[in-house]
């Protein structure tokens, strides 16, 4: 009898998650086989050529060793278009919570990867439905944009 309530409970509760994304959580990647340098030099090219405006870079592993902490090597770029953000948070406020779009680029056990934020988890997320917004464009660019960098 305790197996099937605590079954039953659990059951319960996992249907109480919301369903906001995949079991991924809206988080895209693309794998390296570069140096982390080759990579995030890469990226800043990338978006320099795609004609994405960097707004920031923060080097969190520098970050942590400042404060006598250990981190692998993490960097996260910040970087968008007024042309295709601004509609969006023309459509839902909230959504400036998400943007400028980030990428991480970061050491990981398996190389380095590119990790950064679907535009169908954050349409999903701030409940973009109604607007027409070019989300699959913007999905292709960031796209394009990692595998570039990846290169």
């Amino acid at each position: 009898m305790r197996f099937t309530y605590y079954a039953l409970a659990a059951a319960a509760l996992t249907l109480a998650q919301p369903a906001l994304a995949s079991s991924s959580m809206g988080i895209e990647h693309v794998n390296s086989e570069h140096s982390f340098e080759q990579v995030t030099d890469q990226l800043s090219s990338t978006l320099a050529e795609k004609g994405l405006t960097l707004v920031a870079s923060i080097d969190h592993a520098q970050n942590a060793a400042n404060n006598e902490l250990s981190l692998p090597a993490t960097t996260t770029f910040i970087f968008g278009n007024p042309n295709v953000g601004t509609p969006m948070m023309q459509c839902q406020g909230s959504v400036a919570l998400d943007l400028p779009q980030k990428m991480v680029v970061r050491e990981t056990g398996e190389g380095v990867r590119i990790e950064w934020n679907a535009p169908q988890y954050l349409a999903e997320r701030h409940q973009l439905e109604t607007c027409d917004l070019p989300l699959d464009d913007v999905a292709n660019v960031l796209r394009d944009v990692a595998e570039s960098a990846a290169q």
